[in-house]
């Protein structure tokens, strides 16, 4: 049952919409490193990276498998890619290297469970002071490092399903489906991160003890890649200097609106991950939204 002190996540959480400037350039909306892909798995790094640019990122780069090459560079020309030999010791080099220049990252979708993959999160986690969304595979190998988030430095988001958060937390899913929103609360404030626990309604939660409940989203969504789409977007949203906390309900909201705009239009049987995407632009439509109670920040002093 959900509990009174549990915020009901709605359209006004429009109001945190980045802001367009008329006179601007590609570096003014964030720079986006997805780390992300693995060999067969160059599908979630394309929805990764192709949402945090259909939320408004200026520039994305890609760090994946020297594999994902052809593939990524014909279906998103419009990002830069990074590609490392799996088998080499160069990956986490380049790992750090673009770490340094992103404004925001994501690992996780579609990294697999290689030994590389498990450094690859680990050394984020330990060097990375930027805002970071860890997700899908990111998770899996955190589930070996539990004391790392606590330790780690900067702002984190972490995106888990109920599996996911189930290897996080060694519970049964089906306690934590009793109550998902006390569940990600208590996670969040007990590591210190933004706990965005994925479920039907995705709860999000802060450091603070703060929980937030979603209204929007279909059982259509319940599709492969449909994850790496939030995690993107959550990112993109990050590079535009929102808060952590806002980049991720104003993208969960999203999300979901996308996913109800889509199904609306092309069912929800048929409704794809790449669905969520082309129909996002409508889901950020809005004109003078109200101011969103419950979530009394502002958003971040843009730098020089």
């Amino acid at each position: 049952m959900q509990r009174e002190e549990y915020i009901k996540l709605d359209e006004r959480i429009l109001k945190f919409l980045p802001a367009r400037r008329k006179r601007s350039h590609k570096g003014t909306y964030g720079k986006i490193l997805c780390v992300a892909g693995s060999r067969n798995m160059a599908g979630a790094a394309y929805l990764c990276a192709y949402a945090a640019y259909r939320c408004g990122a200026g520039l994305v780069r890609v760090l994946t498998p020297e594999e994902n090459r052809v593939i990524l560079q014909s279906l998103l020309p419009e990002a830069v890619l990074i590609t490392f030999d799996t088998g080499g010791a160069s990956g986490v080099q380049k790992l750090l290297e673009a770490l340094e220049w992103a404004d925001a990252a994501a690992i996780g979708p579609g990294l697999g469970k290689e030994p590389w993959a498990a450094e690859f999160v680990e050394a984020a986690l330990a060097k990375c002071h930027k805002p970071l969304v860890v997700d899908a595979d990111g998770l899996n190998h955190l589930a070996g490092m539990k004391d790392r988030l606590g330790k780690h430095q900067g702002p984190v988001i972490v995106t888990p399903h109920a599996g996911e958060f189930a290897r996080l937390t060694e519970q049964s899913v089906s306690d934590i489906l009793k109550d998902v929103p006390e569940q990600a609360a208590r996670f969040a404030k007990k590591n210190g991160c933004i706990c965005v626990l994925k479920d039907a309604p995705t709860a999000v939660a802060d450091e603070k003890g703060g929980c937030w409940v979603n209204t929007t989203g279909n059982n259509g969504m319940s599709t492969g890649g449909s994850g790496d789409v939030l995690t993107g977007m959550i990112a993109g949203l990050l590079g535009q200097k929102l808060l952590p906390l806002q980049a991720a309900l104003l993208g969960v909201w999203l999300h979901g609106r996308a996913g109800d705009l889509a199904a609306a239009k092309e069912g929800v049987y048929g409704l794809m991950a790449r669905h969520l995407i082309e129909y996002l632009p409508g889901a950020m439509s809005t004109e003078n939204p109200k101011p969103c109670s419950g979530l009394e920040t502002e958003r971040q002093e843009e730098k020089g």
